[in-house]
């Protein structure tokens, strides 16, 4: 199921995509025990990282009981500044009660393929070597229409096997290390983030044109029992018609 949900300003999505979070983390602990969550990088969450970390959310998450991987990285230093999990420690994590061994970020410092191969083991690891569902994946949608780091034309448009992959995006010049959609789509929640009128264009392509995920890998995202919420400006929903 995917639903857009819009919103006047960046901030008032951010601001419900933060309660989503709390509903789904609670809802999370109180069936499995523990809440289990991918975070993404780029522009889009830093409002929601912000919010997260201020009240009423940093005393009503259950963070001790919550686990953080990433989606993706860039395959630069941790104290680069394109590094997304720094991204996160800066604006969210460093401020909330999250015991640092629940703390899972992708080793961008070795080589890429090193890298993936390592966190499919951790991600392994961690679910016990059953079925990694994830309770939620945090993603968001670039012009060109990639998510994590699947771009229009990657190879990893194509994995069927691996969890994590690896990838290069040409316009950064950057490798990347990403989860891959036949782990994204056994999610129960997604959340999208899209804000900015130079979004419109793709995300009106991406719910009206025909499916075509070379062109727009967003589109591979369709989890097989999980829902999809899209938490958008009305900047970017300017040609969706709801």
């Amino acid at each position: 199921m995917s639903m857009i949900k819009v919103f006047k300003t960046k901030q008032a999505a951010s601001e419900a995509m933060a309660k989503a979070f709390r509903t789904v983390a609670l809802e999370a602990v109180d069936t499995l025990g523990q809440f289990t969550v991918a975070l993404t990088g780029g522009r889009s969450p830093r409002l929601l990282y912000e919010t997260l970390h201020l009240y009423p959310y940093r005393e009503t998450i259950p963070w001790e009981q919550t686990y953080v991987f990433w989606g993706d990285e860039r395959a630069v230093p941790f104290d680069d500044e394109r590094n997304n999990a720094k991204m996160a420690f800066d604006t969210l994590l460093n401020y909330i009660p999250l015991p640092e061994e629940n703390i899972f970020r992708i080793n961008s410092e070795i080589p890429p393929q090193e890298a993936a191969d390592e966190y499919e083991t951790i991600i392994k690891e961690h679910f016990k070597n059953e079925e990694p569902v994830f309770d939620l994946i945090l993603l968001g949608m670039g012009s060109d229409g990639h998510t994590a780091s699947i771009f229009p034309g990657s190879e990893v448009i194509q994995e069927h096997e691996r969890w994590i992959s690896t990838g290069f995006n040409a316009e950064q010049d950057t490798q990347r290390i990403t989860m891959t959609p036949p782990l994204l789509n056994k999610a129960r929640h997604i959340f999208f983030s899209v804000f900015g009128e130079e979004k419109a264009e793709t995300l009106r392509d991406v719910h009206k044109n025909k499916y075509n995920p070379h062109v727009l890998p967003v589109q591979l995202i369709k989890p097989v029992s999980g829902e999809v919420t899209w938490f958008v400006d009305k900047e970017a929903a300017k040609f969706i018609d709801l």
